[in-house]
């Protein structure tokens, strides 16, 4: 039976096209991407009820159910208000005094409203990791009632320290947490294992004062990734109790100029991200003249530049003393056309041994 299908209409609602004819891909958001696994029936059921039986871990975190008939969409998104209701309101919208905001009013009973702002990825974080110095999943959580629902497109990568093994310097905004260390003298035994932990695996801002005994500091260029204090057999160093992120803007993947995110923001509170985070949807309005189009956040700041970016996203910031803010951002990327003046290479055959 023929039917008329809306391709775009469904991609708003997170159906996905497929190259297979009438299917689509159901893309679940999973803010953070940490979930009870008691949501993994609800991913069963819909996949063998309404798909082909699979599902993909997305690369966004997402669970991907794939080869869902164009007209199963409705009963699909029927099945998933529930889940919606739980994840998205439960998770995310009941502590409003964490985001300062109140919740963006929408009714999940026809499902997602739209695939605007990107589901937030993240890594596991300080619940597990022993590198992390902040809770990814919790941030998650946070941010998402400020940027969804949103027709303005927005890929937000968070990861818990500098390892950055989320990938945040390739989003549009990118956040990694980051800790400053105090340094407890009385402590410090001068084995010297933080300078070399330091030397490693970072920025080797440690040495050992041979006449004290003592370590000394280069602040400067310290990442606050909290290799010394993992390294530390005397607990000389600790992480102070405040969390502080880096955000990492405007990186990129694609065909054609793909780049490595620039850091924005340094020492930055949790406060102060979500402050900055609140003036997205603003800025990004802003920019297209109120018509949202299929653009993500690093062309937005393109298009706008980074000095009015600036100027728009920490309008009403109060920034902490420790932040630091680029006075400029430079990117770099990645052009396939004028690097290379080598012609293509001639492929011919020849005669092998007779």
């Amino acid at each position: 039976m023929n039917q008329d299908i809306n391709i775009k209409k469904a991609r708003t609602n997170c159906f996905r096209q497929s190259k297979v004819p009438g299917e689509f891909m159901l893309q679940m958001r999973v803010p953070g991407g940490f979930l009870d696994a008691a949501y993994l029936s609800v991913i069963e059921h819909i996949a063998k009820t309404w798909g082909d039986g699979n599902f993909h871990f997305g690369t966004r975190q997402t669970f991907d159910i794939t080869g869902i008939p164009y007209g199963n969409i409705p009963a699909v998104n029927a099945y998933l208000e529930q889940y919606i209701r739980e994840v998205d309101e439960q998770l995310c919208r009941v502590d409003l005094d964490t985001v300062s905001q109140e919740p963006q009013p929408w009714d999940p009973e026809g499902g997602y409203p739209t695939i605007g702002a990107r589901n937030i990825t993240a890594c596991i974080g300080n619940y597990h990791c022993i590198c992390a110095n902040c809770n990814t999943f919790e941030l998650a959580r946070k941010i998402e009632p400020i940027i969804f629902p949103s027709h303005y497109h927005i890929k937000i990568n968070i990861a818990g320290c500098p390892n950055d093994c989320n990938k945040a310097h390739l989003c549009d905004f990118g956040i990694i947490g980051v800790a400053k260390m105090t340094y407890h003298p009385e402590r410090c035994i001068g084995c010297g294992a933080c300078v070399r932990a330091c030397e490693k695996g970072s920025t080797r801002v440690l040495s050992l004062n041979e006449n004290t005994g003592k370590i000394e500091k280069d602040a400067c260029c310290c990442i606050g990734c909290g290799e010394c204090v993992r390294a530390c057999p005397a607990s000389a160093w600790t992480r102070q109790e405040t969390k502080f992120y880096r955000v990492i803007l405007g990186g990129r993947t694609g065909r054609q100029t793909p780049r490595t995110g620039k850091m924005f923001l340094n020492w930055a509170t949790e406060e102060v991200v979500l402050s900055a985070l609140r003036n997205w949807q603003k800025f990004s309005a802003w920019v297209m003249d109120y018509k949202p189009e299929y653009l993500h956040g690093g062309h937005l700041i393109d298009r706008a530049g980074y000095k009015k970016f600036k100027e728009l996203i920490l309008e009403g910031v109060a920034l902490n003393p420790e932040c630091l803010v680029a006075e400029d951002i430079f990117w770099q990327e990645t052009e396939y056309r004028s690097n290379f003046n080598v012609k293509p290479m001639s492929l011919h055959h020849t005669a092998g041994p007779q």
